[in-house]
């Protein structure tokens, strides 16, 4: 049996990790093999062999750096990978700590699901982590407590935070950002360009263009969210989901824009023989030496 793993030890602190280690070479000494994608260096030690994939990320990845046991990995000169593993490079450990700016939040008397009635001090302008293993309540205490009565004391009223006797210091913090691990953006199409604002500037970059002036089209038109330029038959999407009875969704090119998400009205308008799809699909290097002499970029 071939088992395959992609970053299983995420999220998970180092005594679950070693029992998730344990689980999978008990799985392998049974007979079975397992492939696992993973950064985590004790997963690597313990493996029987590492393939090191890269040198770099996107157009400058996709060779085999090395392969072989880790210690062979640890010898390759050309392997990053290898380098942290042996040593050779390191992520050094601070000699300073910042002490802070004397300030404190202080939660009191924390009881949301399994916190047991807890008091802690956070110290303000200091890099603060809070660790422990997988379930024992650290969740339960910065996300339903903390950021949540932060929110609610800055206005956000109907965010109501978890259980818990008092917080003091609240007055000292004027702004929240939480950055949790939901989804960005208002629409499953959401991206990292329509998400940072970058693909406004794109679309006023394409409405300037002769051929969109004279076509009459507007910033929307070369939206993939609203109806006008995008592809009505997969709604932007690029991808039809077939429903599978039983089994996971089954997603496949749009027949009409075939994975393009516009319309072949909205593709005939191009800026510097690019249409918006062209754009779309570059890498952020590409994109930059693309736009780089545009007075907006």
């Amino acid at each position: 049996m071939l088992y395959v793993l992609d970053e299983p030890s995420i999220g998970l602190h180092q005594r679950d990790n070693a029992r998730l280690i344990k689980t999978l070479k008990n799985m392998r000494d049974l007979g079975n093999s397992l492939i696992v994608v993973e950064h985590d260096e004790e997963t690597m030690m313990e493996s029987d062999w590492i393939v090191d994939i890269g040198p770099g990320a996107g157009v400058h990845g996709g060779e085999v750096i090395a392969s072989g046991t880790p210690q062979e990995v640890m010898q390759c000169e050309n392997s990053i990978t290898g380098q942290y593993l042996s040593g050779r490079k390191k992520i050094d450990v601070p000699t300073k700590r910042r002490k802070g700016n004397g300030l404190f939040l202080e939660i009191k008397g924390a009881q949301e699901n399994n916190l047991k009635n807890v008091n802690v001090k956070f110290p303000l302008g200091t890099l603060t982590v809070v660790t422990g293993v997988s379930g024992s309540g650290k969740s339960s205490l910065v996300n339903e407590i903390l950021c949540k009565a932060v929110q609610h004391s800055l206005g956000r009223t109907r965010i109501k935070p978890g259980k818990h006797k008092a917080i003091l210091g609240l007055e000292n913090i004027d702004k929240v950002i939480e950055i949790s691990q939901d989804p960005i953006g208002r629409t499953p199409r959401s991206n990292p360009v329509t998400y940072t604002g970058v693909f406004d500037d794109i679309r006023d970059l394409f409405t300037q263009t002769p051929e969109a002036k004279l076509r009459g089209y507007d910033k929307g038109r070369f939206s993939f969210n609203v109806r006008g330029g995008r592809c009505e038959a997969c709604q932007g999407d690029g991808v039809k989901r077939i429903s599978m009875h039983f089994l996971p969704d089954v997603y496949v090119p749009c027949e009409e824009c075939h994975g393009k998400r516009y319309n072949e009205e909205t593709l005939q308008v191009t800026y510097k023989g690019k249409n918006i799809y062209d754009v779309l699909e570059m890498t952020v290097e590409e994109a930059i030496e693309f736009l780089l002499l545009h007075p907006s970029h």
